[in-house]
């Protein structure tokens, strides 16, 4: 019989072996993978790179001879293969993409180069150059911004457009470019700004465009064992503004279109911008048509349709099941002229928006030596799992959720989607949400984890838990640790927010019984009391 190439797969397992090297530098981390070559893959966020490596076919399958770019895609990514891969999803690899682990024999098997430790990679920085980020600052930390907000708007709203809140908490800057998806959200806004990426390799540093490093669906320009250290965006002149707009079938989705502007005016004309639009083709793609029918004058309503229109006529999208490629042209005709709107009325200072936060970018556990691990050998790790050390031996492909579930029988976070749509196994790390079951247990060594478990103390239930109960907002009960979980952390960034502001924060938080408005009631009691008791 013959086997599907979509059957369903285990998701909850990661059942392929594989060495785990954790270098402590840079150069460790460039070494490892001249060392290993194209056996060797990149693990920065994870959200991408598990994902993959989960959905693969194990060797000698009947799917396993498809090429490197397509095996293992996500099944929302169908559209990669032209004009789409995971941009919520992409944040896992800073390097090119090695073959997928189903496609190693098992007495050779893949490496996974774990940088998301490395020192000085992290956090944004306006220096007399312009604004530099780590490669491995969070997309999240790009969301929370101030600094992006008012001078790279464009780029702050793409990154609160990104998937869920635990893949954006997760996912990194570089990896989004790494990924080499026409339909990232990050990509189509550095490249309005024409930010430039530093690369370390085996022949040194260089520099480039973004733009210059994109080749195709899943594909770059970036070097065998390069890694992406950091992004440039320079000083914006005085006069410019930018927007992002997004179109998908829901909140923490791929785009079906997406698009970046940004306008720079003297006094009633425009004097030049950069149109770039996302998942309408095998990378992203610049209207340079639509550009030229706004530089020069002042914007009106007939030149922004104008430039919608030539936009949709110069992109080359395709049907898939995410959209049509007729309903790609419409969208982007939409989007094109309101971004181009937007951006030109942001030109002034009073409508600029002002969303971001000062917010410190997630602490980096230092690594005091290369830690490697080879496929069948256990390493020796510590977690300290509310507020209890735990010693333990796992394999490098052991998940965090499966330790926390079967080893440390903490079973309040579930098993659901196993690939990071869902969030039932949402916990805390570090301080931060992540998703379990994309969360290598070796990779969380030394880490301060905090499960629903940990919550209700002698007894007694949190505020937020009782809000809940007296909300009715569970049935089954299988969301609700992971939903907790969000909404504390929510309550913790936001201490009373909207219901737009909640429901956007839970975005990768499904429940099929309650409908979300008992839960919105739940988080606003919640608030509610905190204000009250503080009065």
């Amino acid at each position: 019989m013959c086997e599907h190439e979509n059957q369903m797969r285990n998701t909850h397992l990661l059942t392929q072996r594989f060495k785990y090297v954790r270098p402590a530098s840079v150069e460790e981390a460039v070494a490892a993978l001249a060392a290993r070559g194209e056996n060797a893959c990149i693990l920065a966020g994870g959200t991408n790179l598990l994902v993959d490596m989960k959905l693969s076919s194990p060797a000698g399958s009947a799917s396993s001879s498809r090429t490197p770019e397509s095996q293992g895609r996500h099944p929302k990514d169908e559209h990669a293969s032209a004009s789409g891969s995971s941009s919520a999803s992409g944040s896992s690899s800073a390097s090119r993409t090695a073959e997928l682990p189903g496609q190693h024999p098992v007495d050779d098997p893949m490496t996974i180069v774990d940088i998301s430790r490395l020192p000085g990679l992290c956090g944004i920085e306006e220096r007399r150059d312009g604004v530099h980020i780590g490669a491995l600052t969070s997309i999240r930390t790009l969301a929370r911004s101030e600094l992006l907000w008012t001078k790279y708007t464009a780029l702050a709203e793409a990154a609160a457009a990104f998937g869920s809140t635990q893949v954006a908490i997760m996912g990194t800057i570089g990896g989004n470019i790494a990924n080499g998806s026409p339909a990232s959200d990050t990509v189509p806004a550095l490249l309005v700004f024409e930010a430039a990426a530093t690369l370390v390799g085996p022949e040194g540093e260089r520099t480039v465009s973004v733009g210059d490093l994109l080749e195709g669906p899943g594909k770059t320009r970036i070097r065998p064992g390069e890694i992406l250290t950091s992004i440039r965006l320079p000083l914006p002149t005085a006069g410019t503004s930018s927007a992002f707009l997004k179109l998908s079938r829901v909140r923490a989705d791929l785009a079906k279109v997406n698009v970046a502007v940004r306008i720079a005016r003297e006094g009633d004309s425009v004097t030049s911008t950069r149109i770039e639009i996302g998942s309408v083709g095998p990378t992203i793609v610049r209207a340079r048509n639509a550009e030229n029918t706004i530089v020069g004058d002042a914007l009106t309503e007939e030149i922004a349709l104008n430039a919608g229109r030539a936009a949709s006529e110069e992109i080359t999208p395709i049907d898939d099941v995410r959209s049509t490629e007729a309903y790609r042209r419409k969208a982007t005709f939409a989007l094109v002229h309101d971004s181009v709107v937007s951006a030109w009325q942001r030109t002034t200072e009073e409508a600029r928006p002002s969303r971001g936060s000062n917010g410190a970018e997630r602490s980096v556990s230092p690594v005091g030596e290369q830690t490697e691990v080879d496929a069948n050998e256990k390493a020796a790790i510590s977690l300290t799992v509310n507020g209890v050390l735990h010693e333990l031996e796992v394999l490098p492909n052991e998940l965090l959720l499966n330790v926390l579930r079967e080893r440390l029988e903490l079973t309040g976070s579930k098993y659901g989607c196993g690939i990071g749509e869902c969030g039932a196994c949402t916990v805390w790390l570090n301080g931060e949400p992540v998703l379990g079951c994309l969360v290598l247990a070796v990779s969380a060594d030394g880490g301060d984890v905090r499960t629903i478990e940990g919550e209700a103390q002698d007894g007694q239930l949190t505020a937020l838990q009782q809000a809940f109960i007296d909300e009715n907002a569970f049935q089954c009960g299988y969301c609700t640790p992971g939903m907790l979980m969000m909404s504390k952390k929510l309550l913790e960034e936001i201490d009373d927010p909207t219901e737009d502001e909640i429901r956007d924060y839970l975005k990768g938080n499904h429940c099929r019984c309650t409908g979300y408005a008992s839960i919105v009631r739940a988080i606003h009691r919640t608030a509610e009391a905190t204000k009250e008791s503080s009065r």
